[in-house]
């Protein structure tokens, strides 16, 4: 089972998000099967082979055993992953694109900007997948509190100033082998999430 999953196939988009197979998904980090599931859910055994049918043909499920009980042959499915994201490739026709709201300071941009970032790291994954090797990458993830909107501005201004400088110091059009990275900071409001007991 991989930690992580991306959804890039239209179809396996659909199937995961109907609320059953979700909750199909989440029971099968354990492996389990129809029979069993069917209890846990309140669903008939029936309906629950068909949804996993359903995530199974799309790879969200696999099998990972065969159990014979007399005369029925019980299988025993797994998750293919502890979670999914469903990258907007899925969605290729009306996916956000950054270059449709060029105003760097509205947040729908950055938006746009995060989906095209879970769209290439999306890509990468698989692709790196395929080839069984890791992708490079790196990211930082923290809280500042400002004082004010104008600290903000000003942290804003001094970040930008701070990344240009390091992408002018290390960027080698000409390095022979080099490889182009990526690089996305961003900055907004944190959310409250409510916490899991």
């Amino acid at each position: 089972m991989q930690d992580v999953t991306v959804i890039e196939d239209p179809a396996a988009a659909e199937a995961s998000l109907d609320p059953m197979r979700t909750r199909l998904l989440a029971e099968l980090a354990e492996p389990g099967s129809a029979t069993m599931l069917a209890a846990r859910v309140g669903l008939a055994r029936q309906k629950v082979n068909y949804h996993l049918r359903t995530l199974e043909r799309h790879g969200l499920v696999e099998l990972v055993e065969e159990r014979k009980k007399g005369n029925v042959t019980e299988r025993v499915l797994q998750a293919t992953a502890a979670s999914y994201v469903i990258s907007p490739t899925a969605l290729a026709a009306v996916q956000p694109d950054p270059s449709r709201a060029p105003d760097k300071l509205s947040a729908r941009w950055l938006l746009a900007l995060a989906s095209k970032l879970v769209r290439d790291v999306g890509l990468l994954i698989t692709a790196s997948a395929k080839a069984r090797k890791r992708v490079a990458t790196f990211a930082i993830d923290g809280e500042v509190r400002f004082a004010s909107a104008a600290d903000r501005a000003a942290f804003a201004e001094e970040l930008a100033g701070a990344v240009t400088t390091l992408v002018a110091k290390y960027h080698d059009e000409s390095a022979a082998g080099g490889r182009t990275h990526r690089v996305v900071v961003a900055v907004h409001p944190s959310v409250d999430t409510p916490k899991e007991s």
